[in-house]
C-alpha cells in the first residue's frame, strides 16, 4: 500500500512541477520606430532564435541598457527628482487657487 501510494505522489508531483502559473501581463504601449535594415534582420532574427515575438526582445534587450546604463541612471535619478519638485510646486499652485 505504501509503494502505490508513493507511487500516486511522485506522479502527482511530476504532474505539479510541469504545471506554471500564468505570468502577469505588463500594462502596454504602442511605439513605433524606424530601424535600420540590419537591425531589423537581425532583431527578427534573434526573436525567432529565442522563440519570442520582437516586442519582447526589444523591451528586454531596453530594460538591459536601463539596468547597465549607469550614467543614465545617474541622469534618470536627478530628471524624476526635478520632474517630481515641479509637479509638487504646480500641484501647490493648483490647490491654492
Amino acid at each position: 500500500m505504501q509503494v502505490v501510494m508513493h507511487l500516486e505522489y511522485r506522479k502527482e508531483e511530476k504532474h505539479l512541477a510541469l504545471l506554471k502559473a500564468p505570468s502577469k501581463q505588463p500594462k502596454t504601449t504602442t511605439l513605433q520606430v524606424r530601424l535600420e535594415v540590419e537591425v531589423r534582420n537581425n532583431l527578427d532574427s534573434y526573436a525567432e532564435f529565442i522563440d519570442a515575438n520582437v516586442s519582447y526582445v526589444v523591451s528586454e534587450a531596453l530594460k538591459i541598457l536601463f539596468r547597465k546604463d549607469d550614467e543614465f541612471k545617474h541622469w534618470l535619478a536627478q530628471h524624476t527628482n526635478n520632474c517630481n519638485k515641479e509637479q509638487f510646486k504646480g500641484e501647490a499652485v493648483i490647490k491654492a487657487e
